[in-house]
């Protein structure tokens, strides 16, 4: 798939899955806004054009199996699912309980049977039990590449996570890691 094709389908992506449907009602007003929103619990909404480079930097295709790491509202779940399709499947992992049922309510509305927001373990990094993964989502900020994660990505696939506020592409091919790096960035911490 060419990088148009791909970036039209963030966009369509993007336009069929409404960000103020994953907001807290205070701030649904502001959901057309290209500005990082507050959920609650010390935790964001991420800015539109940032998930959307998160989104073409991942890549991810018709069929595969993504993990969305650090769900928060849902909103990039909802988008990953919408991107695999019903062929594809989409785990997303929030810490935060009631931000956890939260994006089950709002993920619901959606009807995408193949996309999930889950309790995340507190003693594991990921989900480790459902990978390896063609893709994984790192919606929070990292010090370090955890080794952890890189465990639970395919072959062939791609990890997209911000460490140290740098936005990184992680590669495994024949079990060797690529990193490209794509500029600065900021986001709650991870864990």
């Amino acid at each position: 798939m060419s990088t148009a094709d791909r970036d039209d389908d963030v966009a369509r992506a993007m336009a069929a899955v409404s960000r103020a449907d994953f907001l807290p009602e205070e701030a649904r007003g502001l959901a057309d806004t290209d500005q990082a929103l507050p959920i609650g619990y010390g935790q964001t909404n991420s800015q539109p054009t940032t998930v959307a480079n998160m989104l073409r930097l991942l890549a991810p295709e018709p069929g595969e199996h993504v993990l969305d790491l650090g769900a928060g509202s849902g909103w990039s779940t909802a988008l990953l699912g919408h991107l695999v399709g019903e062929r594809g499947r989409v785990i997303g992992v929030e810490l935060e309980p009631e931000l956890t049922r939260r994006a089950q309510r709002a993920l619901a509305g959606y009807r995408m049977d193949w996309a999930e927001v889950r309790q995340a373990d507190p003693t594991a990094l990921g989900a480790p039990q459902e990978a390896p993964f063609d893709r994984i989502l790192v919606s929070a900020g990292a010090e370090h590449l955890p080794e952890e994660l890189i465990d639970q990505v395919a072959e062939g696939g791609v990890m997209v996570i911000p460490v140290s506020s740098e936005m990184l592409k992680v590669k495994k091919t024949d079990g060797e890691i690529a990193v490209t790096r794509h500029g600065p960035y900021s986001f709650v911490p991870l864990r």
